[in-house]
């Protein structure tokens, strides 16, 4: 009905000419003193022509209505599958839209491509600095021992901080950069832990290992990298104790004894730049590397489930789909 009425009101002009038509003909008639049988056969039959034109107008406006809303739910269509203009204001409508969609195209192509060259620029930074860490890391191996200890630590935090840029690079476009396969998380695990057993020796915390799952659908370097977060965290906000990692059922857990998180950060702690209390406590803190597992999990299936307590520190459990949640992707 409202269709009806929208039509009615777009063709009022129509409307009230055939309206003031009928009523000039009548009076026209009446003042000849016309016999009124032959002004009412006259309007009769201009009715009927009236109508017939309008039912077909309005099939028109009917079928134009129905592309346009079915455009609205599909707009990547336009302009292509745009309805025959009615008239010339449709016209330029029609022409309007199709110059504003070409704009977005060329202005679509030209994001991708600031983005690629971005994409570019970011990568080859990652590996370039690379080669300066690892001439430096040789150098300290000949240094004072006390100076050198110290010196090891940040110089492992700065290469983690580039390997960190360089996935967040690579997140955009995960999907082309994945491998699932059947993993071994015990081999996945250690690696992790290995990669950071640098820190947890310096920071006097233990790190201990059960037996894990050996057949778990996915990609290793992407699990391993959630699991560098994860530690990368304990480590920072544990100062005595150590980290347990074991499973729980079908999950995943990285357990330690930190100083936790507050229950009003724990819904907010995967936000790009969110850092917390803990944070706020801790300068160095992006608030990059939880929203980079939330975001590596996501594309992984995997659901994560953070628990935490102040003073009794945080669990976070990984969930794994089963392969046919995988097939299902």
């Amino acid at each position: 009905m409202k269709k009806l009425f929208d039509y009615l009101a777009s063709r009022r002009a129509a409307l009230l000419f055939y309206v003031l038509s009928m009523g000039t003909v009548y009076l026209l008639g009446y003042l000849a003193q016309q016999e009124m049988v032959y002004v009412r056969y006259a309007c009769s039959i201009s009715s009927f022509i009236f109508v017939c034109v309008m039912l077909g107008d309005g099939a028109r406006y009917r079928r134009s209505r129905r592309q346009l809303s079915q455009l609205h739910a599909h707009t990547e269509l336009l302009p292509r599958e745009l309805p025959e203009p009615l008239d010339g204001l449709n016209r330029d409508y029609d022409a309007i839209i199709r110059a504003l969609t070409q704009e977005n195209e060329r202005l679509k192509t030209e994001s991708i491509r600031q983005q690629e060259e971005q994409k570019e620029y970011y990568t080859l930074w990652v590996h370039q600095i690379k080669t300066p860490i690892s001439a430096m890391r040789l150098l300290l191996d000949k240094g004072n021992e006390e100076d050198a200890r110290l010196l090891k630590q940040e110089l492992f935090k700065v290469d983690q901080y580039a390997d960190l840029a360089l996935k967040f690079v690579k997140l955009g476009d995960i999907s082309s950069d994945l491998i699932i396969e059947r993993c071994d998380l015990n081999e996945i695990a250690r690696a992790a832990v290995k990669k950071y057993s640098l820190l947890f020796v310096y920071s006097k915390l233990t790190a201990k290992m059960e037996p894990l799952k050996k057949d778990i659908p996915c990609d290793r370097m992407w699990l391993e990298f959630i699991l560098c977060q994860l530690l990368s965290n304990s480590i920072k906000y544990t100062h005595t104790g150590g980290v347990r990692i074991y499973m729980e059922q079908n999950a995943l857990v990285v357990e330690d004894t930190g100083i936790g998180i507050r229950k009003e950060d724990l819904p907010r702690i995967f936000e790009k730049g969110y850092t917390g209390y803990n944070g706020r406590m801790d300068t160095r803190a992006s608030g990059i590397g939880l929203y980079l597992v939330k975001r590596t999990a996501t594309a992984l299936g995997i659901r994560v489930e953070v628990a935490s307590a102040l003073g009794k520190g945080t669990r976070v459990a990984l969930h794994f789909p089963v392969l046919d949640e995988f097939a299902q992707m």
